[in-house]
């Protein structure tokens, strides 16, 4: 849970954290398959990638002068 009192970058570092355990329970096994959905695109761990792919984009400082 989430407080009032978490600055943005703790909150942004817990939903890294997340997405990565659930990317962990989610790999895919030695078949290809999710070891726990049991299919090939496993879209918990595709919606874990997109979470840690916005997250880290956030922190990338601009480059276009501003």
């Amino acid at each position: 849970m989430t407080g009032p009192f978490l600055s943005l970058a703790q909150i942004r570092n817990r939903l890294i954290l997340t997405a990565r355990a659930v990317l962990r329970d989610h790999r895919a096994g030695p078949d290809g398959r999710c070891r726990v959905c049991r299919i090939l695109e496993c879209r918990v761990a595709t919606a874990a990638r997109n979470v840690i792919d916005a997250a880290e984009g956030v922190s990338q400082p601009r480059t276009d002068g501003q």
